[in-house]
């Protein structure tokens, strides 16, 4: 065939031509393609074509796919509002393949139209409104210390954070690899439990901890104690604390009425975020005990005070950045959504 071996027969064109070639000579596809380098999809792609179309089949490129045509803006539209306003069968929330199979589209043309509104039906988030009836006096109260803190005094954000469990893996794990996590245990021995009390200065950032066996108001009043021994006498003390329990029983009233430089400030209630504190918790939780191995409450208690020791050679002042007035905005605007305006 001069196609296979002609001047000015392109390359392309040659190869074809050799593979018709060889064929024709009783040598076998996978040979076919290891003589000419090629792969052997390729050679069974022009073999059928020369079977359909002869030598004239040879000379023009296999036909490609042309582009996709573009998705309406009506069926775009209908996507978009299935996704926010029905739910699917058997379901509590759409995939981009039951999407797709319900609107008759690619499940790639789901993904793009999500991508493009930035909708994201697999995750949700969780939130509570504080039904307490003094919350913006409470919210006001507590967001004033935090922007505008009173002079010669200190302001803490106290609060605990129990049954820590002390957690001993089953079986070591491996460490971290090139290209691989490393591995702990699905599974654990319980090694007992311990309640970190903790108090962060909002000024300087640096901050007051003690592991106590139990969660009691005789823990909060050691910690209380605590916490005078540590700051300077001649300094005013405002506690930001929740409504546990604990915090308000008549030994500590009883106490605070003895040591009348403590200044006790209550979070509304399930507003564990006003709390600066908790931002400490989950710090040490994600960075010291959560991944952490403890074959005693002796050896996790070493832990967190070796964390906090750390911690307050560099702290940071907490900054508080939202002025109670815009909160407020936002949780009416929140109820008002919900139904909820009283």
């Amino acid at each position: 065939m001069r196609l296979a071996h002609g001047r000015n027969t392109p390359q392309k064109v040659a190869l074809r031509s050799k593979i018709v070639l060889l064929a024709d000579e009783g040598v076998n596809k996978r040979q076919v393609a290891e003589r000419l380098d090629t792969s052997r999809p390729t050679v069974y792609l022009w073999l059928e074509r020369f079977d359909e179309g002869g030598v004239d089949s040879l000379k023009k490129d296999a036909p490609r796919p042309g582009r996709k045509p573009a998705l309406s803006s009506d069926k775009e539209l209908e996507i978009v509002e299935a996704t926010l306003s029905e739910i699917p069968p058997n379901a509590t929330h759409w995939s981009v393949r039951t999407m797709a199979e319900a609107k008759g589209v690619s499940r790639m043309t789901v993904h793009r139209v999500w991508k493009k509104y930035n909708l994201k039906p697999h995750l949700q988030s969780t939130f509570k409104i504080s039904n307490d009836p003094r919350f913006a006096e409470k919210l006001q109260d507590i967001v004033g210390l935090y922007m505008n803190p009173p002079e010669k005094a200190l302001v803490l954000s106290v609060d605990e954070k129990s049954q820590i469990q002390a957690l001993d893996r089953t079986q070591p794990g491996l460490p971290m690899k090139p290209g691989k996590a490393g591995t702990m245990t699905h599974d654990y021995k319980r090694n007992g439990t311990t309640t970190l009390f903790a108090a962060l200065n909002v000024l300087e950032g640096n901050v007051i901890g003690d592991c106590m066996p139990r969660h009691r108001a005789e823990e909060f009043l050691r910690f209380l104690r605590k916490i005078d021994k540590l700051t300077p006498r001649d300094l005013d003390v405002h506690l930001i604390v929740d409504n546990y329990g604990t915090h308000k029983t008549a030994k500590v009233n009883e106490w605070l009425s003895k040591h009348p430089r403590f200044h006790m400030h209550f979070t509304p209630t399930s507003s564990s975020w006003l709390n600066a504190v908790e931002g400490f918790f989950s710090q040490i939780t994600s960075k010291r005990i959560k991944r952490g191995v403890f074959r005693s409450v002796a050896e996790l208690e070493d832990a967190i005070g070796q964390y906090i020791d750390k911690h307050n050679e560099n702290p940071r002042p907490f900054v508080w950045t939202k002025g109670a007035d815009v909160i407020l905005d936002k949780v009416n605007a929140c109820k008002e959504a919900l139904g909820t305006v009283q």
